[in-house]
């Protein structure tokens, strides 16, 4: 009922309630498949088969990748995404097997400066009241497992990267959730201080010191918890062919620049978020959002699919594997391995219509990214892409070996980030790029953390 351009509350009424159940059960089809549902679960029951048919693994383009490594029950899928592309051209270079980087090295070093991140954030917002939305936003998460191509940028350019042997894989790292739990106590408790501080018109230099302080205990909380970072080390393997090599010395940046050798300001993140306050050919950056302070800015190029999609194939056809964000939960079949919009009937299992344009799911909250995976392989028919192949990090025991395939079409509604060379955009799309971007909201949901 309306008003006055005011809507009141419309409660439901038991008569109203009882015609709903009545209309149901005289509904044979519906009560049927209700018997299945409760049974076996929603996905189950709604799985199409015919994903699985389309959606075979055979690739026009087919990129060496070894193994697929395992995040286990952490969030730190845009590292191991990251540290997969550089492994992948180890694997090649230096003909190694079944190698892998420490995903627990930059895991130590990203909460550290998440840390310091975040005393950044609460002391440039200490002046506002804890109700504002910006210092709710900061208390609600102070870190996470999560990030974004930048982010890892700003780690590796500072600390360099190690190999697995070198500072292997922890209890905490391989299950995170008791560390940040303790973590983010820690952080609130030390933004309470220093929040005191600033309203008691403390000196810089008597915030400083305390900021150092603790600093001190976080690097000691993550030191305890995943081990202490090895500053030299040797760097001992066989390759393929079974001959011994031995590299002593190392420095995680040294070994970085030999072993690695990538120059990362060479890379551009392209973004397809096809809502109206975000035109294509525009870039843009999420207010608050990083990890090193003076870090590499978080910055975007929004483009449109068909331009998004063209530039992941140039990067795969020159043999190289693409970073890439996604919501992997939408549409896709953990076991089987399969992104594709009709992986399961839920539509039909429900009679209900959840069409969404991909903008109305950003505006609306209905998804997001939400997982960084790379991109090993297309498709391509008479010219246009018809699936890709990706490596997820959820170990072996997923899709084919930890491989999924995903459709073109669910590439379409659901992937919101890839990362290519910068060589490969036009003129125009460069300039564009490295315009000054436009700032978003730190709860936009182009600041969401893979």
């Amino acid at each position: 009922m309306e008003q006055g351009g005011v809507f009141f509350m419309s409660k439901i009424k038991n008569e109203r309630t009882k015609a709903f159940r009545e209309a149901f059960e005289k509904n044979s089809k519906q009560v049927a498949v209700q018997r299945g549902v409760v049974k076996n679960g929603i996905r189950t029951s709604a799985e199409n088969v015919q994903a699985q048919i389309e959606n075979a693994p055979v690739f026009s383009i087919d990129l060496a990748t070894g193994k697929v490594a395992n995040q286990k029950q952490s969030g730190r899928c845009w590292m191991f995404a990251a540290l997969n592309t550089f492994r992948h051209k180890l694997l090649t270079s230096f003909q190694l097997k079944d190698f892998e980087l420490s995903q627990n090295y930059t895991f130590f070093w990203d909460k550290y400066e998440k840390a310091n991140y975040f005393y950044e954030n609460i002391l440039n917002t200490a002046e506002q009241p804890t109700t504002s939305r910006e210092v709710t936003f900061l208390l609600q998460t102070p870190q996470q497992d999560g990030g974004q191509w930048d982010m890892i940028v700003s780690l590796f350019q500072k600390y360099g990267v190690v190999p697995k042997s070198v500072m292997p894989e922890s209890s905490n790292s391989s299950n995170s959730r008791d560390l940040n739990n303790y973590l983010n106590k820690l952080l609130r408790k030390h933004a309470t201080l220093l929040r005191q501080m600033v309203a008691e018109k403390a000196s810089n230099e008597e915030i400083q010191a305390n900021r150092e302080a603790m600093l001190q205990e976080v690097y000691n909380l993550l030191a305890i918890s995943l081990g202490t970072p090895p500053e030299v080390f040797d760097f001992e393997y066989r390759d393929d062919e079974k001959n011994y090599h031995l590299d002593q010395g190392l420095t995680p940046q040294s070994f970085y620049d030999q072993y690695i050798g990538v120059n990362l300001d060479d890379y551009v993140s392209i973004i397809n978020a096809p809502t109206e306050d975000k035109p294509f050919m525009k870039s843009y950056t999420v207010d608050m959002l990083g990890n090193v302070v003076d870090g590499k800015q978080v910055k975007y190029l929004n483009l449109e699919m068909e331009d998004f999609k063209a530039l992941a194939v140039k990067q795969l056809e020159e043999g190289e594997s693409v970073w890439f964000g996604c919501d992997v939960g939408q549409s896709s079949t953990r076991d089987s391995g399969i992104m594709a919009l009709n992986a399961y009937d839920i539509e039909d299992l429900f009679d209900v219509d959840l069409t969404m344009t991909k903008a109305e799911r950003l505006d609306y909250g209905e998804s997001l990214m939400t997982h960084a995976m790379v991109l090993t392989g297309v498709d391509m028919i008479d010219d246009q892409a018809k699936k890709w192949k990706v490596e997820n990090s959820w170990g072996e025991k997923v899709g084919e070996k930890g491989f999924f395939v995903m459709s073109d079409e669910w590439m379409d509604e659901y992937t919101y980030q890839i990362v290519v060379r910068k060589e490969f955009l036009s003129p125009d799309q460069l300039a564009a790029f490295e315009a000054t971007p436009t700032v978003l909201a730190p709860w936009d949901p182009m600041g969401a953390l893979a």
